[in-house]
């Protein structure tokens, strides 16, 4: 029956989902192990030290910038989110001179 799955779909879609979380799980942690051994090379002088931080967390906040909006969607915050960074508040008046 099209748009129904059965029993057996069903299970085999849940191991699909078990196997994709797995995945995902091991490329984040690769992700985070080179971004530890990124900071612990930096460790050499302060300054380097500094400006790799610094580099590192304007790459996390770019990359937590296109999706705050659609979390400030899903608790309820938007459109009084003022932390995301770039945020215009929606028109309240659209169509009115």
């Amino acid at each position: 029956t099209p748009g129904v799955m059965t029993w057996p779909e069903l299970l085999e879609h849940m191991d699909n989902l078990v196997e994709w979380g797995q995945g995902k799980l091991k490329s984040w942690r690769k992700e985070a192990s080179a971004i530890q051994t990124d900071v612990v090379k930096a460790e050499d002088s302060e300054q380097s030290c500094t400006s790799q931080d610094l580099a590192m967390r304007v790459k996390l906040q770019n990359k937590l910038a296109g999706v705050c909006e659609e979390m400030c969607k899903e608790v309820g915050a938007y459109p009084k989110c003022a932390q995301c960074p770039q945020f215009v508040e929606p028109d309240s008046t659209p169509g009115v001179m």
